[in-house]
């Protein structure tokens, strides 16, 4: 054993003892959409007075803490995403209709000046007219409101406002017999203007209306305190020293003390996003994508060890390293663990296997050219050529993962590091675990000597097919391109003749699926929805005889309302998920998907134009477009919804595109750089020939997976599984029959010479000389 495979021997062990150590030790935390909970997304909007930037949307955030903290919710998160909106992350929370209310109130708290007072029922002298409950009068600001008792109060102008007040608690007076007290703190200036209103309400006689101080929130009275009769006339109470007293019990007194302390919102909100998930839902998601994962890595190593027998064994096993190491990654670096992260973990084990063969076919390639060079020099050139495919393709993979990240929202977001750290773990597990494997195992006299155990010693049955058959694929490529420009016309007239059915997210409104305790169909859902006033709401069938209502705008009280009226036919009625998106938000969402889906274009094209020709770069990008296309024209075909999760995967398959033809176009770079006189429809065919088995290979890891996700991941995950599944068949086709048919045109037309060999080449055809090999041959 070489030091090179000794010193990745030790790392491996190292990474994989720390990674046990973390998976044994450590939970993950999961999203709630997988735990079950409430979350809101808050837009903080612009007052009168105060704009919403970072500075009040953070006092804002802080206020909804403390409110939040009252409803003893366990475990919030709260956190300010942007400039001006805020993320609140409630567990457990299945009816947020408190939460909402409680959330979502503006509590703009002000003392005012009592200037006046009417008993109820009585007429008001001065006024002619009876005015409402709640009055303002713009010009001088001034409310008649109703305080505790009912009695209508004349208020002045708003003195102070809650911004003012430092600290509000509640305390039991147990020595004056006082009871249960409020006691306010206020900020230095706003002491100041506290002391000057209760001085100015003490120059009135005690009983006097117009000794009362009231505190309004939200347009309401909650409190109307009589200034103390020891309290001198313009003295003023000082900030510290002010008490609120009366016949509170304990649970009103901490009330108050909250709605003082924090009731107060620099800046108003507004709840632009709300997702509830049921428990049920979460854990049935868990057991699916788990179920799905076992079946699918165990048909992936079974796949790959029958084709590659030894060494697609030892790459089983580097693949179950990859499983523990990118496990153990997401839960030691905090990563909260989503619906589409959990798909996107299942998806990368699929995916891992990549790598691992296109080494291992490129062993293939070496043994079949040499014959009579050892297994560990051929293997080791494997390496080597492989890199430059396998770093170009992880790169590609990990842009899209980036833009899933920076342009994706909500559990999104999850997908794309969950996918950027799969891709990491994957390139560890390939070019470290499972290459100290296979050069162990091939340092052995057995394995080397007998080439059926190894599995790359011999050309793979593909291989062998193709080469005898000898396809001559690309003399007419323009016909290919006539075949995927009438795919996508099919594709475009779906999206024409159908319509692509944005899902609730792009759209606005809210999707609601319940559970009933007895069989409902959808006719009679939709009449008694109906009857009930929701006449516009749109009822399907979901899961297991579950029944989904999307609206247009409603509130949490018409969610209640809807619920109980499908309780009458249903019986006990549960909800299992819910979702509401403000339409200024779900426009945001639709403009942020469109550009996420420019920005990979081009970004993929830059990047590939500056690691090939340019024609090979305008070619892998026309077939990116084309499968993104055909994924949406088969959705629309389908009636398939399009949201957020089905983005995740399209920009998946956008990576998973370009994956391929990267491989293809790598290969014909090396091929016509070192035949320079040959043909390009020749090289290209030769290409095509010699990275068809990585194609099939990978695919098939990849599909085993998808399958597995689409069979057991229920209606969550078999939209998303779907939609991979298409991409991944037509992205093998564009990459073969549109991608290098279009380079070969483009190449026609600008006469360019073909590359030079740089120095990469070289190494390539004269690869550096195993240490074990002493070059001696019989």
């Amino acid at each position: 054993m070489t030091r090179a495979t000794t010193v990745r021997a030790v790392l491996a062990a190292a990474v994989l003892l720390v990674s046990v150590f973390i998976t044994l030790t450590m939970s993950p935390r999961l999203g709630l959409d997988l735990q079950g909970g409430t979350r809101m997304v808050l837009q903080a909007e612009d007052s009168a007075t105060v704009e919403a930037n970072r500075e009040t949307t953070d006092r804002t955030l802080e206020v909804l803490r403390q409110r939040i903290d009252s409803l003893g919710v366990a475990e919030p998160v709260l956190t300010r995403s942007g400039e001006d909106r805020i993320i609140v992350e409630l567990p457990d929370v299945q009816d947020p209709r408190q939460a909402a209310a409680v959330i979502g109130r503006t509590a703009q708290l002000s003392f005012h000046a009592v200037q006046g007072a009417t008993p109820p029922g009585a007429e008001p002298e001065s006024k002619p007219e009876s005015k409402p409950e709640s009055e303002t009068e713009p010009a001088s600001g001034r409310l008649t409101l109703p305080d505790e008792q009912g009695t209508q109060l004349d208020l002045g102008p708003a003195r102070l406002s809650g911004a003012g007040v430092k600290d509000a608690t509640a305390s039991f007076e147990a020595q004056q017999a006082a009871g249960w007290t409020v006691k306010l703190d206020f900020h230095k200036d706003a002491g100041k203007d506290w002391t000057r209103l209760t001085g100015e309400a003490a120059c009135h006689p005690a009983g006097d209306e117009r000794r009362r101080v009231a505190i309004v929130l939200d347009e309401k009275v909650i409190s109307s305190p009589q200034v103390d009769p020891s309290v001198g006339c313009q003295a003023g109470l000082p900030s510290g020293g002010t008490q609120i007293t009366g016949s509170f019990s304990a649970k009103e007194a901490r009330d108050l003390a909250l709605l003082i302390k924090g009731g107060a919102l620099p800046v108003p909100v507004e709840i632009v996003e709300q997702r509830t998930v049921g428990p049920t839902l979460g854990a049935a998601a868990i057991d699916a994508s788990a179920q799905a994962a076992l079946i699918g890595a165990a048909a992936t190593a079974l796949f790959i060890t029958f084709v590659y027998r030894l060494f697609g064994a030892l790459a089983a096993v580097a693949l179950a390293a990859y499983g523990v190491i990118s496990y153990a990654a997401l839960v030691g670096l905090g990563v909260t663990l989503t619906l589409p992260g959990l798909a996107g973990f299942v998806l990368a084990i699929g995916m891992a296997v990549d790598a691992n063969v296109l080494v291992f076919e490129r062993a293939r390639e070496e043994c079949q050219d040499r014959p009579t060079r050892s297994l560990r020099s051929a293997l080791t050139t494997g390496f080597q050529k492989a890199f430059s495919a396998v770093a170009d393709s992880n790169i590609t993979t990990l842009l899209a993962a980036g833009l899933l990240f920076f342009l994706g929202s909500g559990p999104v977001k999850g997908f794309g590091v969950t996918l950027a750290i799969g891709v990491v773990a994957s390139m560890f597990s390939a070019l470290v675990i499972a290459r100290a494997l296979t050069e162990i195992a091939a340092g052995s006299r057995f394995v080397s000597d007998y080439r059926g155990v190894n599995g790359i010693a011999r050309p793979g049955s593909v291989r062998t097919w193709l080469t005898r058959k000898d396809p001559q694929l690309f003399r007419k490529p323009v016909r290919w391109l006539v075949v995927s420009t009438a795919l996508v016309a099919v594709a475009v007239a779906g999206i024409v003749v159908r319509g692509v059915d944005l899902g609730v997210e792009f759209t606005g409104g809210r999707l609601v699926e319940y559970s009933t305790s007895r069989p409902v169909d959808v006719e009679t859902a939709r009449s008694t929805l109906a009857d009930a006033g929701f006449g516009d709401a749109e009822v399907t069938t979901a899961g297991d005889g579950d029944i989904s209502v999307r609206t247009g705008k409603l509130d949490n009280d018409g969610e209640h309302a809807l619920r109980e009226a499908l309780a009458t036919e249903g019986g006990e009625t549960t909800k299992v998920r819910d979702e509401l998106i403000g339409p200024s938000l779900g426009d945001e969402l639709r403009r942020n998907a469109l550009i996420a889906l420019g920005v990979a274009v081009f970004v993929q094209l830059a990047y590939l134009a500056m690691r090939f020709r340019w024609t090979f770069a305008v070619a892998s990008v026309v077939g990116m477009v084309h499968d993104v296309v055909i994924v949406v024209g088969a959705f629309a075909w389908l009636g398939r919804p399009v949201d957020g999760i089905f983005l995740a995967a399209l920009l998946t398959v956008i990576g998973y595109s370009v994956n391929d033809s990267v491989v293809v176009f790598d290969r014909v770079r090396e091929l016509w750089a070192g035949n320079r006189k040959t043909p390009l429809a020749t090289i290209a065919r030769r290409a095509v020939l010699q990275t068809v088995p990585r194609t099939v290979n990978t695919g098939m890891g990849a599909l085993f997976i998808l399958v597995a996700l689409a069979v057991l991941g229920g209606d969550s995950l078999a939209d998303f599984a779907l939609a991979l599944l298409i991409g991944i068949v037509v992205g093998t086709w564009s990459s073969v029959f549109t991608a290098v048919p279009g380079a070969l045109v483009l190449e026609r037309r600008t006469g360019a010479p073909p590359p030079v060999p740089g120095k990469a080449s070289r190494r390539a055809r004269a690869p550096r000389r195993d240490p074990l090999d002493n070059g001696a041959r019989v």
